[in-house]
Parts: structure tokens; C-alpha cells; sequence
């Protein structure tokens, strides 16, 4: 079975969900699950150069910039699924564009396991290590540190393939009802939206798999 993940590689509840994702997986009945990686935009206004993240939060959050409690209450939860968010490294906010075309680029090349090693890497690079995501050679980097050709990856990021087939998904999922991400998603379009536990992703994964046996019956 297929599960659609739809994601944004500078949400933190999404790296918190797909480390969720990762053991429901490993409960009774969610056995042959495919997932795929799909696109959202958490905030498609921000320019395509990026902006300054302290400009950005202060914008979003008010003075504080959210660091009194939103930002210790994601340490904290990140810290329970083995995360060590960084956010004080984290200089500037990106426009995720091409970090989405970056995921795409590796599900043809790698296929589902590929992408996955990917989206990893992206939550790494900008959660952990504070790189721009924006910033192309930084992109190709993180595809290389994937196990990714580094050099192909950047003369990949300098054509426009993948922009139309990325904007079309981001567009899709705001028309589908998709407002928060992470958001889960059967092939039969029913999704949970939110980092759910790892039993209440299993118990969406169980439900798709009897409808799938059901249609095939």
C-alpha cells in the first residue's frame, strides 16, 4: 500500500511525525507500506531568495519571535523522538521550492527508499545544522550527504525541471482540504492531518489496507 506524506522540510512537527511515521511502521500490520513524500508549502509567501529568520518570526510571532515557549516546547517534543533542534543556528527562512524539486529529483533516481533519505537529510541540514535551504549548493550538498550525486544534483537544480509538477501538488493539496502538515494520506484520499502518535498512524495504515482488500474482494 501507498501512504502519502505531505511535508514541508522547514515544519518541525513534520520531522517529529515522520519519526512517528518510522514506528508505526514497524507495528503488527503495517507491513509493506510504501511511502511517498508530497509536497506543501507551509509559507509560499516568503520570496524565492528567503528572508532573515529573526525578521520572519518577529513578523509571525510578535517581539519574542516565539522563543519563550514555542521554541522550548519543540526542543522538547523533538527530544523525545531523538531530535536535537537547533533553532538558534538557524539564520535564514527559505522558500522550500527547491528543496520540494530536490525530493522529487530523488524519487526518480532512488524511488521511495531515496526520497526518504532525502526528506532526512533536508530536516537535518536546516533543523540541525542551520543552512539555508534556499541556497542551491547547500541543496546539493544535503543530496549528496543522501548518498546523491552532489555535482549532478546542482546542474539539476539549475534547469526548471520538476517547478511545474511541484507548484501543481502544493496547489492540489490546498484545493484537497490540506491546511497543516504533516498529513497523512490512503490512496483512497482519506488523510489525518498533525505529528499523530505512532499507534493512531497504524490504525490509519490497518484502515487502508482492509478498504484496499475490500475493493479487490
Amino acid at each position: 500500500m501507498n501512504l502519502e506524506v505531505f511535508s514541508d522540510s522547514v515544519c518541525p512537527w513534520c520531522w517529529i511525525g515522520k519519526r512517528r511515521l518510522e514506528q508505526a511502521l514497524t507495528l503488527p500490520g503495517c507491513e509493506d507500506v510504501v511511502v511517498t513524500w508530497r509536497a506543501f508549502q507551509l509559507y509560499p509567501e516568503i520570496p524565492p531568495e528567503g528572508m532573515d529568520r529573526d525578521d520572519f518570526m518577529r513578523a509571525r510571532f510578535g517581539s519574542s519571535g516565539g522563543r519563550s515557549d514555542m521554541w522550548q516546547r519543540m526542543e522538547a517534543e523533538g527530544e523525545k523522538e531523538g531530535i536535537s533542534f537547533r533553532f538558534g543556528a538557524m539564520k535564514r527562512m527559505p522558500n522550500t521550492l527547491h528543496a520540494h524539486r530536490l525530493e522529487r529529483w530523488a524519487h526518480v533516481l532512488g524511488g521511495a527508499e531515496g526520497q526518504d533519505r532525502v526528506v532526512e537529510a533536508l530536516f537535518e541540514t536546516h533543523f540541525v545544522e542551520g543552512h539555508d535551504l534556499g541556497d542551491k549548493n547547500v541543496l546539493a550538498a544535503t543530496a549528496g550527504k543522501a548518498g546523491f550525486d552532489a555535482d549532478a544534483a546542482r546542474l539539476w537544480l539549475d534547469t526548471d525541471e520538476g517547478t511545474r509538477e511541484v507548484i501543481h501538488e502544493v496547489q492540489w493539496s490546498r484545493e484537497n482540504g490540506i491546511t497543516g502538515v504533516p498529513c497523512f494520506v490512503l490512496p483512497n484520499g482519506y488523510g489525518i492531518p498533525g505529528a499523530q502518535d505512532p499507534e493512531t498512524i497504524a490504525k490509519l495504515i490497518r484502515r487502508g489496507k482492509e478498504i484496499a482488500e475490500r475493493a479487490s474482494a
